[in-house]
């Protein structure tokens, strides 16, 4: 089975260096990488263009222009973009434990869409990562100093993901876009996501409602596919009222797909 990595960003290409290089390490690479940028400046292009030659894969520079947070659309244009059928999306501020894109193909299956978890690093082991786009010695692990929250989520088990994997096929609790896969047929037939979102705000778990009111059912992926998080500011979250409307909306209706989302890029 074939995979494209999808990976959001916006002006912070130290962290999406940091990111790229995680990817380099993996025991088994995606096919294709898709950074689905968010209006970058050219800085942004520029490290694309200097990484992509140490990579044996395609690395493609999906870019929109820069009238507000608009991270929903600038999904929807990867996922256009994307060649393969099972799609891994992560944002562009998650180091990559070196098995992650092997735990989520070992894990992928018809039917199911995959959510999984974030260790949060502090401020001081981002800083190091930052700047040196590498650890030390060691990889990043349950025993790093600098992690501040989810420390056990760095344990990887497969026995353990198996226990927990399906204790919520229907629940979208928890659901974080920073680490998620599905197949691009359903993303297809949902419409993608909803573009109506602007500004910060669960359009993570109203794709996902989608993906349930579809029939799909929910996997979560704790203690495996092992991703961890960069520290910083957190989002405006001005638009948070409105876009948690739009959640419920679909929550009461049922409805499988947005009106303006995928459909701005692939028609059915």
């Amino acid at each position: 089975m074939k995979t494209t990595l999808i990976i959001t960003t916006y002006n912070w290409t130290a962290a999406l260096k940091t990111v790229l290089l995680s990817v380099l390490t993996q025991q088994h690479l995606p096919d294709e990488i898709i950074i689905a940028d968010d209006g970058s400046t050219e800085e942004t292009a520029i490290l694309i263009a200097l990484l992509r030659p140490q990579f044996s894969i395609p690395i493609i520079h999906s870019w929109q222009e820069d009238i507000g947070f608009r991270l929903s659309r600038s999904r929807n244009k990867a996922i256009a973009l994307a060649s393969h059928d099972y799609l891994i999306l992560i944002d562009g501020d998650m180091v990559l434990d070196k098995h992650f894109i092997a735990d989520h193909l070992k894990i992928a299956q018809p039917g199911y869409f995959v959510t999984g978890k974030r260790v949060k690093l502090g401020y001081p082991l981002s800083e190091q990562l930052l700047q040196t786009h590498k650890t030390t010695s060691k990889p990043l692990s349950f025993f790093s100093q600098g992690i501040t929250r989810g420390r056990e989520l760095s344990i990887r088990c497969l026995w353990l993901h198996k226990k927990l994997s399906m204790k919520s096929p229907d629940s979208i609790t928890g659901i974080h876009g920073c680490n998620m896969a599905f197949w691009r047929q359903d993303a297809i037939d949902i419409n993608g996501f909803n573009a109506e979102f602007e500004g910060w705000g669960p359009e993570d778990q109203e794709f996902a409602q989608r993906l349930i009111n579809l029939g799909r059912r929910r996997k979560t992926a704790k203690f495996y596919a092992v991703a961890y998080h960069l520290a910083h500011q957190e989002n405006c979250r001005k638009n948070l009222g409105r876009n948690e409307k739009r959640l419920k909306h679909i929550q009461m209706s049922k409805s499988i797909a947005c009106t303006l989302g995928l459909n701005e890029f692939v028609q059915k």
